[in-house]
């Protein structure tokens, strides 16, 4: 019984290694009094603001997730969402990555849920429509991006995009020639069916879909413009535009499981993606800095407001106890 309550504990020494190393890399790339004096330009009121912007912000979050786990029947209230949400986000601090924080998230809101397949279904499809939404807006800020560029800089996107282009096309030929299902274990099938569920079980309200994936968007383009601003205050001055396709891509870059929270590979594919914009090194990696800091403080504040509410549903219990069930 040892053996297995001790997996998450080196997965999570794990990822801080890989954050460790990742960083260290980074420094001996990047000039490290470069990077101090760009996180000496963010005034404290800036970072303050941010913060604050940051929790207000995933309230669009927390009406996207009850807006779908309600349509499948989980019937939470706009608190009790609130607070399962916060958690979640306290979650993203500590455990390996978002999916964590889902984890967490979800196992509290069971003991308030109606229906528990209904709660899952849904949040399946919240993962699944943040993705989806990421991806549209990068895709919204690759169309809009070569209005932004000199010459040279849209020579190297085209060169990339057409890169990135030719490797989905790989992976999609991929996928449909090699029977990829009776290769995968029965755990990944079993997952593969609760896709499908919860796509089947949200269909029949396109309405809410839509909206969902719209506030999903939302969010995302919210998170943009909050980076955008922490990234001038650092000196970075460019087009809302270019945040529009470096950010999502850094994001979804993020999501690697190797790090702790994504912690060192967004800041290094920051570096390289704001490159042909001439953007710094040093100044790249501080924006990255930056948010990462407004990220783990958020994470801990809403550790603090989900516990402040929880007296209102009588939800007793520590938030990792989904994670250990």
């Amino acid at each position: 019984m040892a053996r297995p309550a001790g997996r998450p504990g080196r997965a999570i020494a794990f990822r801080l290694i890989g954050s460790a190393v990742v960083l260290a890399v980074l420094l001996l790339i990047v000039p490290f009094p470069d990077i101090v004096a760009a996180l000496r330009r963010v005034p404290f009121g800036v970072w303050a603001g941010a913060l604050c912007a940051y929790m207000l912000v995933h309230l669009v979050g927390v009406f996207k997730w009850l807006l779908l786990i309600n349509t499948a029947g989980a019937g939470l209230g706009l608190v009790q969402a609130v607070r399962c949400y916060y958690y979640g986000l306290f979650g993203n601090v500590f455990l390996p990555s978002v999916v964590g924080g889902d984890v967490v998230r979800a196992g509290l809101a069971m003991k308030l849920s109606r229906s528990k397949s209904g709660l899952l279904l849904g949040s399946l499809a919240d993962r699944l429509i943040d993705t989806i939404g990421l991806a549209a807006v990068a895709g919204m800020g690759a169309l809009l991006l070569p209005t932004a560029l000199d010459a040279r800089s849209r020579r190297i996107f085209v060169g990339v995009a057409v890169g990135l282009a030719l490797l989905g096309l790989c992976l999609a030929a991929a996928l449909v020639l090699l029977p990829v299902a009776r290769r995968l274990s029965f755990r990944h099938r079993r997952l593969l069916v609760k896709i499908r569920q919860a796509v089947l079980a949200l269909r029949r309200c396109p309405g809410r879909l839509a909206s969902a994936l719209l506030l999903g968007m939302l969010l995302q383009a919210l998170l943009i413009v909050l980076n955008a601003w922490l990234g001038n205050a650092v000196g970075i001055h460019i087009s809302l535009v270019v945040w529009l396709f470096v950010w999502p891509l850094a994001k979804i870059a993020a999501l690697l499981p190797v790090t702790q929270g994504g912690i060192g590979v967004r800041e290094g594919a920051l570096v390289i993606l704001f490159q042909p914009f001439g953007v710094s090194s040093a100044s790249a990696m501080a924006t990255g800095l930056t948010f990462t800091a407004v990220v783990m403080s958020g994470g801990l504040l809403s550790g603090l407001v989900a516990w402040l509410l929880r007296r209102r549903d009588g939800l007793a219990g520590s938030p990792f106890a989904a994670v250990r069930a």
